[in-house]
């Protein structure tokens, strides 16, 4: 647990200290109009409260990491401390607000705008190929994984209501994009959010309470999973950099802060 008080003090002065040179460096001017009244449309471009905004963007960057982190974190143990909270603080934090930010500063315009802008039109089409490709990926993953979640609660968890779940998500996900930003995503989103928030502060809470005895970092940094018969004799490396990603490293993320 002592390990787990150390992440969480690191995540805060993270965030007030390392937060606060990293707008320095970007100078941000509270006068600047945003695209979404600038370029206002009804469609794309609308405003909304900045708590709402708040947690849209914390869904975007949180997603199914909260499920499936945890269970990353258990396998990988003490290594997954130090990479979620320098990852979060010098990398997925960095990135998620260098991007929107340019993309304020450029009409709301999207990662692969943004490259062509500032690194021409080749960048511009190699990154749109490979926005395309993470975007495909990543809805892959967050199609298929919570349908097989809610095939387990509403369900018998057979491929028969998996494959009746994603065809319910992507019916969501269709007329989420097709209609407004502000009739689904902007009503749905923050109770989805706020859903999340609660769960971690529940378990958080829960933690302090029962203070539990869990790997701390002096016990080593090594796979924690073949203790329970997984991943044995496989090193972390390469696979806790490319499991838990979201918040350190998500190229993923640059598509959604815009």
């Amino acid at each position: 647990m002592y390990s787990f008080v150390l992440s969480i003090i690191a995540l805060i002065l993270g965030y007030f200290l390392y937060g606060k040179f990293v707008e320095k460096v970007f100078k941000p001017d509270p006068a600047r109009i945003p695209p979404s009244i600038a370029q206002k449309d009804g469609v794309d471009y609308v405003p909304m409260p900045a708590w709402k905004v708040y947690m849209i963007q914390f869904l975007n960057i949180a997603g199914t990491g909260p499920v499936f982190g945890a269970i990353m974190g258990a396998m990988f143990g003490p290594s997954s401390y130090l990479w979620i909270v320098f990852g979060a603080i010098f990398g997925g934090a960095v990135h998620d607000y260098f991007s929107g930010m340019l993309s304020m500063r450029n009409g709301g315009a999207g990662l692969p705008d943004l490259a062509g802008k500032y690194m021409g039109k080749g960048m511009k089409t190699f990154v749109l190929a490979f926005s395309i490709i993470v975007l495909l990926l990543v809805g892959t993953v967050f199609v298929y994984s919570p349908a097989i979640l809610l095939s387990q609660i509403a369900g018998d968890g057979s491929r028969m209501y998996v494959m009746i779940w994603i065809v319910v998500i992507f019916i969501y996900y269709l007329i989420a994009t097709m209609l407004p930003v502000d009739k689904v995503i902007g009503k749905i989103y923050p109770l989805f959010a706020f859903s999340l928030l609660f769960m971690a502060l529940g378990l958080m809470v829960c933690l302090f309470v029962k203070w539990p005895t869990i790997p701390e970092f002096w016990n080593g940094l090594g796979n924690l999973g073949e203790q329970q018969g997984l991943m044995s004799g496989q090193s972390i490396f390469p696979c806790l950099f490319i499991t838990i990603a979201c918040g350190a490293v998500s190229g993923f993320h640059a598509t959604q802060s815009p």
